[in-house]
């Protein structure tokens, strides 16, 4: 399936028109029943911050083998992802008002086949962290040294056993190029005691606990050093209704 390529940005267009300040309005171009808008929307920032400011990776080169890799297994309502992967030049912005069309590469799951620079097709959620400590596995096996492996989940999620044992495995095994971003809008069924990170520090991670909307501090805490164990960075946003 061909994508349209992406115009080059408009760089005398208002702040509002361009970068952050457009993304919602490239929301509403993906209408219909199944938008899971507020999984979308408790994505939105960590997202932003993460492709403008943190990830190094090229749209132009999104196989390069030194890149960083984000696996989102929060893959349910990817608006927001779909969203920020427009205004970064992955795909065009005229693919977005087809999403879920029998003919579109933008379904209710990202799908690695079809768009630039999805690491991984989500489905079932807990394999986006299992998937994250493969890859991080993998290029420590190759002597690959420098790209980062990030993983975009849902409180949820960590309710799923192949999350907790991905946890695990990740601290034993020393996996300091791979860190865990949790969206916390307490939508978990069961929870933890003392906290989400409290649940990844246990196991000897390294962990912080963010406002999901302050850009500034969810950008340093990805980028807080944690040399010899994987990090966890829980981003807490507006409780879902």
């Amino acid at each position: 399936m061909e994508l349209l390529t992406p115009p080059p940005p408009d760089t005398d267009a208002p702040r509002s028109q361009t970068g952050y300040g457009r993304l919602r309005r490239l929301m509403t171009l993906m209408t219909g029943d199944e938008k899971h808008s507020a999984s979308a929307t408790s994505t939105l920032d960590v997202l932003w911050v993460l492709y403008d400011r943190v990830l190094r990776i090229d749209p132009a080169r999104p196989d390069d083998d030194m890149r960083d890799r984000f696996l989102l297994s929060k893959g349910h309502g990817p608006m927001a992802y779909y969203a920020v992967l427009a205004e970064k030049g992955f795909i065009s912005e005229e693919l977005l008002p087809g999403w879920l069309r029998y003919e579109s590469p933008l379904g209710l799951h990202p799908d690695h086949n079809l768009i630039p620079g999805v690491e991984i097709s989500s489905g079932s959620l807990g394999h986006g962290l299992p998937l994250a400590v493969g890859r991080a596995l993998a290029l420590r096996a190759r002597g690959v040294d420098g790209p980062r492996i990030f993983c975009l989940a849902g409180d949820a999620e960590l309710d799923e056993g192949s999350n907790a044992e991905a946890i695990v495995v990740a601290a034993r095994m020393g996996l300091d190029a791979l860190t865990a971003i949790v969206i916390d809008n307490r939508s978990s069924s069961l929870g933890w005691h003392g906290g989400i990170a409290a649940r990844f520090a246990l196991d000897g991670w390294s962990a912080l606990t963010v406002d999901g909307r302050d850009h500034d501090a969810i950008e340093a805490a990805l980028n807080a050093p944690h040399p010899g164990t994987p990090h966890a960075v829980v981003a807490v946003v507006e409780e879902k209704e």
